[in-house]
């Protein structure tokens, strides 16, 4: 492949992909699986340069960890898109109403032509990949920007894609936030932006002076709740897990705990004796990862002296040290009861800390779960599956796991998405290709029909049709 600069005018690229696509609207199943191989092989022969770039932005995620949450999602997402492409190719029959009869319908899949997609810096490689698979098998051309805040990661895989991809296939831009302002500016045929809702809002206003269709994958406050007479050790294990992986820097986290008030201190406990059993050497641990930089590190430092000042009783995770400021690495950190007012209860925290709050019955814990924002996922932990059922029903969230955290994201034939706050829209597996697809209805007239009779000037026949088929 021809290296090509992925800093080039904006404008330039876009043009670039345009043509192209309108010189090859249709590719067949050969030419995107083509991509698709070359786009598996970026990953397989590169994989070790990879996990060692993102391991470099962060200060220090350990590359087992990229391989769990990024390499292989990434992977099975390819996968999926080769093993089943050309099934969601095809033109899809479906039925005609009675009185169009004999004529013939059907959709037709068909790419829309340049996807735009927004990456964020806590998943760089799996949050490019994903969406990025589903427009490759849709037949689409993308352009991808990814995060100035992830530096070794983007600029290796601008180079790796200039390297596997021609310009008018894929291309990646760099930059800051007046460039991710600009690439959001585009007339691109569909948008993906990934990140927080703040920006999500500034990317959706930009992306409607050009009507363009958009995915907004943001995130929110994702709540824990522990029902009445569940394990609380085994909620704590499956918690914690969820919660600190990538040091709590994920999405789907959950973000705050509802937990039985009798069964608060037990929690509490479970909780840092999980932490202590998954990283033993706690802050020094070399499974445990870093705050992605300084500034996302004071945040969450800011909201520490926050709650502390308010009184909130801290319970850490680890022994020994909580902190290690210029590493910027942070322990977990159960914050209880805080006070719904603080900043670590309004916003999506995005780090290791945990709110755990206490209730008293099921009913009073939706009631919390529904006065916040739409959530990105709930996961309700319960042995009554007709009570999980019945939270399911009275919450409105992107995703759910009914005893687990996180793995509904890994589920290639589950849509992912949020609603309302959290985002909209959604991708993976044959959902991504419906997302950067056009399902086009197509009519195909028969010879032999009736439309002649319903036309003026309308005679006393119409008449009477019109009330028989208003009758069957």
């Amino acid at each position: 492949m021809t290296p090509h600069d992925g800093s080039l005018d904006l404008n330039t690229a876009l043009a670039t992909m345009r043509d192209a696509h309108r010189a090859a609207p249709f590719p067949d199943w050969p030419a995107r699986r083509d991509r698709l191989e070359r786009l598996r092989r970026l990953i397989v022969e590169n994989e070790t340069a990879i996990e060692e770039a993102i391991d470099a932005d962060f200060g220090g995620r350990p590359r087992l960890e990229t391989q769990i949450a990024e390499v292989f999602p990434s992977l099975s997402e390819i996968r999926t898109a080769l093993r089943h492409g050309p099934r969601w190719m095809r033109t899809r029959g479906v039925w005609v109403s009675k009185w169009f009869l004999p004529a013939r319908a059907h959709v037709m899949p068909r790419p829309v032509g340049v996807v735009g997609i927004i990456v964020p810096w806590n998943y760089p490689l799996g949050l490019t990949i994903g969406p990025l698979a589903g427009a490759l098998v849709a037949g689409d051309r993308a352009m991808i920007k990814l995060s100035e805040y992830s530096p070794a990661f983007s600029a290796l895989f601008q180079r790796l894609v200039a390297d596997h991809f021609r310009p008018d296939e894929v291309t990646v831009i760099t930059g800051g936030p007046e460039v991710a302002a600009a690439f959001s500016s585009l007339p691109f045929d569909h948008l993906v932006f990934t990140g927080s809702t703040s920006v999500g809002r500034r990317v959706m206003a930009a992306a409607s002076a050009n009507l363009t269709p958009v995915t907004l994958e943001l995130g929110g406050k994702s709540p824990a709740v522990i029902a009445p007479g569940y394990d609380v050790d085994k909620a704590a294990a499956r918690i914690m897990s969820g919660k600190l992986v990538n040091a709590g820097q994920t999405c789907i986290a959950p973000d705050y705990v509802l937990v039985p008030r009798d069964r608060l201190e037990d929690f509490v406990q479970a909780a840092r004796a999980q932490a202590a059993r998954m990283y033993p050497t706690g802050l020094a641990d070399g499974d445990y990862c870093s705050i992605i930089d300084q500034r996302q590190y004071g945040r969450l430092v800011s909201w520490l002296e926050e709650a502390a000042a308010a009184g909130v009783r801290r319970v850490d995770g680890f022994g020994g040290p909580a902190r290690d400021d210029a590493a910027h690495r942070m322990g977990p950190v159960l914050l209880v009861a805080p006070d719904p007012s603080l900043t670590v209860m309004r916003d999506e925290i995005f780090g290791p800390l945990l709110p755990v709050i206490p209730y008293d019955d099921p009913a009073q814990a939706l009631a919390f779960v529904n006065g916040m924002p739409h959530p990105l996922a709930l996961y309700w932990f319960d042995n009554d599956s007709s009570r999980a059922d019945h939270a399911l029903r009275q919450t409105h969230v992107g995703g759910a796991c009914i005893n687990e955290t996180l793995v509904h994201f890994a589920q290639d034939e589950l849509p992912f998405g949020g609603v309302g706050a959290s985002g909209m829209g959604h991708y993976h597996g044959k959902w991504g290709f419906e997302t950067f697809s056009k399902m086009t209805p197509v009519f195909r007239q028969s010879r032999l029909n009736g439309m002649h009779l319903f036309m003026p000037p309308y005679r006393p026949l119409v008449h009477k049709m019109l009330a028989l088929m208003k009758r069957l």
